[in-house]
């Protein structure tokens, strides 16, 4: 089972991939309000692909400097998950 979180940051990264393969398909379109999209359009692809870079380094961090608690955290998910899995 996937954490929710990794979920996101998977889908993230698709919208991501696919939004830089229309752009690439466009490339050849010209004018004034296509140009002004794809610009918009980069601009946010720039900031969601360091938003996601940011957040797997500090995760990475965080991680590296509290190994234990991320253990902790993962197994008390893990129980919780079980139990309401046995309950069904």
């Amino acid at each position: 089972m996937e954490a929710p979180a990794e979920k996101f940051m998977d889908e993230l990264r698709t919208v991501i991939a696919d939004a830089e393969e229309l752009l690439r398909a466009t490339a050849g379109d010209v004018g004034p309000k296509v140009q002004e999209v794809r610009e918009r359009a980069e601009e946010s692809l720039r900031a969601a692909r360091e938003h996601v870079q940011g957040t797997g380094r500090e995760l990475d961090s965080q991680v590296r400097e509290h190994p234990w608690a991320a253990v902790g955290i993962a197994a008390g998910i893990g129980l919780i998950v079980g139990i309401l899995m046995a309950r069904k």
